[in-house]
């Protein structure tokens, strides 16, 4: 669904740009920048299927030499799109195609890796995904209605429609949604385990050990509130963390929907698309998950991503065996020296890694 939505979102750039620059005399100009879209999508997607998946990837022989590649392949690809766009170029257009090239730059940019960022957001876990969505909705809706039934003080010169109440309420409102969708999953496992290869059981897996900001932790009710009937409630951290999201959501986040209608002014467009009656276009609705999914992605990896065993084994599965003997013998080596396992335990373990090497490489390549 969310490439669908970044095809729509993209399609829709380009239109604009095919109208306002008159490129009806640039037959290649859709062409290239679909050219230059799948260029991108295959680096990005690549990328993260082979972040994800390396091992089941690798074990499949047509496969593993794109795994292997994957990064070269996108290269050249790209140098494929260059070479096009270069023999496109016609006499007295340069100036209309290289501002086309920029445009379509650009349109990559923004719609790509916002669909990059929403993807590994699901990988890492559905909760990531489905409640900054459902706040982003939520922002829209209630704005739109406290500012219908409060509105009074205008807020920004670009969108003179939007008002300080409908923002402050929208704001408040999308916060509660946060919070009650996040409760409703927090206790689920397919909503807060990242998706994975399980390669015990050699298929995709959505089981595993919460993490911790998703086990509560008991927090005593202050004795001064005698009236409450507990004296323990449950504190998820993840809250936390859904607060903050939903802090850029409300303030941030419909600058997203503002710089969308500045770019709509400066172009003399009312909407980006007609795809949905009474609405506009597809960015017309997503201008804000936009925004809001580069957030969550760079907010995620930055203050929230445990380092898991798994991803850890990803890198060293792919390896040739004597190589991964290799990295055994110097994990074994390095948890003796610091005390963490017996020596008893460890050093029959080395010996047999060593022996197995040997017998490799006294075998040779096949």
């Amino acid at each position: 669904q969310v490439l669908c939505l970044q095809l729509a979102c993209f399609k829709e750039l380009i239109h604009i740009g095919h109208v306002v620059y008159r490129t009806h005399n640039l037959p290649w100009f859709r062409t290239l920048s679909w050219a230059f879209l799948f260029t991108s999508n295959y680096f990005f997607f690549g990328e993260s299927l082979i972040g994800r998946f390396r091992i089941l990837l690798a074990k499949e022989d047509f496969l593993a030499p794109l795994v292997v590649h994957h990064r070269f392949i996108s290269f050249t690809l790209y140098c494929a799109c260059i070479v096009a766009f270069v023999l496109s170029l016609k006499r007295k257009q340069y100036l209309k195609q290289f501002t086309l090239f920029g445009w379509t730059h650009v349109s990559l940019l923004i719609i790509v890796s916002s669909s990059h960022f929403m993807i590994q957001s699901i990988f890492d876990g559905l909760i990531w995904f489905l409640v900054p969505v459902a706040m982003v909705i939520s922002n829209d809706i209630f704005a739109y209605v406290f500012g219908m039934l409060f509105g009074r003080t205008p807020l920004i010169e670009v969108s003179p429609k939007k008002t300080w109440e409908g923002f402050i309420g929208g704001g408040i409102c999308s916060l509660l949604v946060g919070l009650l969708v996040a409760w409703s999953m927090i206790d689920k496992k397919h909503f807060i385990c990242p998706i994975e290869y399980d390669d015990r059981v050699g298929s995709l897996s959505m089981d595993c050990i919460p993490d911790a900001i998703f086990i509560p932790r008991m927090h005593n009710v202050s004795r001064w509130l005698f009236f409450v009937p507990v004296k323990q409630v449950p504190r998820y951290p993840y809250f936390f963390h859904c607060l903050m999201i939903g802090a850029f959501i409300s303030i941030i986040g419909p600058f997203g929907g503002f710089f969308a209608s500045g770019f709509k002014r400066a172009f003399k467009i009312k909407d980006f698309g007609d795809v949905i009656p009474g609405h506009g276009g597809i960015l017309d609705r997503f201008d804000c998950q936009i925004f809001v999914g580069w957030f969550v992605f760079f907010y995620y990896n930055s203050f929230v991503k445990p380092l898991t065993p798994s991803s850890l084994l990803q890198q060293v599965f792919v390896l040739p065996q004597d190589e991964q003997l290799a990295v055994l013998n110097l994990f074994l080596g390095g948890l003796l020296r610091r005390g963490h396992v017996p020596a008893e335990l460890a050093q029959p373990l080395m010996a047999y890694g060593e022996t197995i090497k040997a017998a490799a490489a006294d075998i040779g390549p096949p």
